[in-house]
């Protein structure tokens, strides 16, 4: 019988994080201090993260050594398995080879934790006792929440509004690792308020939420803030995934054409597919495509521009693609992924043609998902259908061109805790909702008159 899995030992976790800034053709651009337009030093960041993430987010190592107690911690689940899709194979009828890393095996359920562990570990090293930040679906607070537990950290959650409402459970996950959560925009904190007043009924938004996770931590001494996503920082924690992934495909005999991931932030597809566009740098044709909501078309609409990261212009300011701080995404199920902004260094290698991007509608990706979950019979978070459906569309492709590609996405995350957008969709009631374009040269606006990248 062919194998369907494949398995790595304990001792083949990856040792170090892969910093791909050390490969990149042209480095990302500088991050401004937004009062003074002048590249931030460690000292401007030191009120909001510990010392050894502000040197990991500037460094350009080709590797950080992982810590001997994170390495403890990423054992509970680390190495995770690398599948062969025989069945998605069949039921799509492809010529085509698919492979999925499934991160799915983490005790919150998603890869997450890859980073929420690492950060709280700094923090508790450095002498915080709190940790505040946001979530979208809820999958980064339940993670961080997680972490801080095992680590003996409080920590504090500011959910968007509308996951908060569309998943409960999630809610009840980040509660069950203790740690407090509230739904954003919130009572709690000034920005929150402000939104409030403007808009009651806002739906929320991760621009928002971060405002207000920033807000607390700037607020206090003991606390830190913590992010899920886009931080450089963030994405080489990551990395084990696509470290572990190049392996497991040798041991499958076999190396992709084709890498395929979900873009919000960027932290899973970074994950995955950062050791991967160093191949393509040193010559390999690799295609590495980024997925993304067309209810919230960063990669594919939005401008490469300096932005901020949030919504009330608190945080530094960065050169990323952009829809604008103060863009509000519809409320899609795809929660995670509703961010204006991504990661710097993936608008980077977007920038610079090595990674590509295109964005689907969430019909389209949760048909992907059940086919999905009838051949291969996990459930996807809604998020990690976009992959899903990315993958399957460029076995399509290479069908139609007469060609035999293998194709290697990752599944991010179950989606047991978002079975209320799987309802809509099999009672019909899922909307595609219609890009406002007007919403997007307003927000766009918004961002004119801020320092412009080289």
């Amino acid at each position: 019988m062919e194998q369907t899995k494949f398995l790595l030992e304990e001792s083949q976790l990856p040792r170090r994080w892969y910093n791909i800034r050390a490969d990149m053709p042209n480095p990302p651009q500088p991050v401004l201090h937004p009062g003074t337009g002048q590249p931030v030093g460690p000292d401007d960041l030191a009120p909001l993260f510990p010392m050894e993430l502000i040197l990991q987010e500037v460094s350009e190592e080709p590797e950080v050594a992982i810590p001997d107690e994170v390495l403890e911690i990423y054992r509970l689940w680390r190495p995770t398995p690398l599948y062969r899709a025989r069945r998605l194979e069949q039921a799509a009828g492809t010529r085509s080879r698919i492979f999925y890393k499934y991160e799915g095996v983490s005790p919150p359920g998603s890869h997450k934790p890859n980073t929420a562990v690492a950060q709280a570990f700094y923090n508790q090293r450095e002498g915080r006792t709190r940790l505040a930040t946001e979530t979208g679906a809820g999958q980064w607070g339940s993670a961080l929440a997680f972490a801080c537990q095992l680590l003996g950290l409080e920590c504090k959650v500011y959910m968007v509004r509308i996951s908060y409402d569309q998943k409960p459970f999630r809610r009840s996950l980040i509660q069950a690792w203790g740690a407090t959560i509230v739904p954003s925009p919130s009572e709690d904190t000034e920005s929150g308020r402000a939104m409030l007043a403007e808009s009651p009924d806002s739906p929320g938004s991760l621009g928002m939420a971060i405002s207000e996770a920033v807000e607390d931590a700037a607020g206090r001494e003991d606390t830190a803030y913590s992010l899920g996503s886009v931080l450089n920082h963030v994405l080489l924690h990551q990395t084990v995934i696509g470290q572990e992934a190049l392996a497991q495909m040798e041991l499958a005999g076999a190396f992709p054409d084709v890498v395929v991931g979900c873009v919000g932030g960027g932290s899973n597809f970074a994950g995955l597919a950062f050791p991967f566009p160093r191949e393509k740098i040193s010559g390999r044709d690799i295609d590495v495509l980024a997925c993304e909501p067309s209810a919230c078309p960063t990669l594919t609409r939005g401008l490469f521009a300096y932005d901020f990261g949030d919504t009330s212009k608190l945080t530094p300011l960065v050169a990323m693609h952009t829809l604008g701080h103060d863009f509000v995404p519809q409320p899609i199920h795809a929660g995670g992924l509703r961010y204006h902004g991504v990661a710097p260094l993936i608008s980077q290698l977007v920038r610079d043609g090595l990674i590509r991007a295109d964005a689907y509608a969430q019909n389209d990706i949760l048909a992907s998902a059940g086919r999905f979950a009838r051949s291969e019979g996990i459930i996807p978070a809604p998020e990690s259908a976009h992959a899903i459906h990315g993958a399957l569309e460029s076995a399509r492709a290479a069908d139609e061109a007469g060609e035999e590609r293998t194709i290697l996405f990752n599944l991010s995350g179950h989606g047991h805790f978002d079975m209320a957008a799987y309802d809509n969709y099999f009672a019909g009631k899922l909307v595609d909702v219609a890009l406002d374009e007007e919403e997007i040269q307003r927000a766009l606006r918004a961002i004119e008159g801020l320092p412009v990248p080289a």
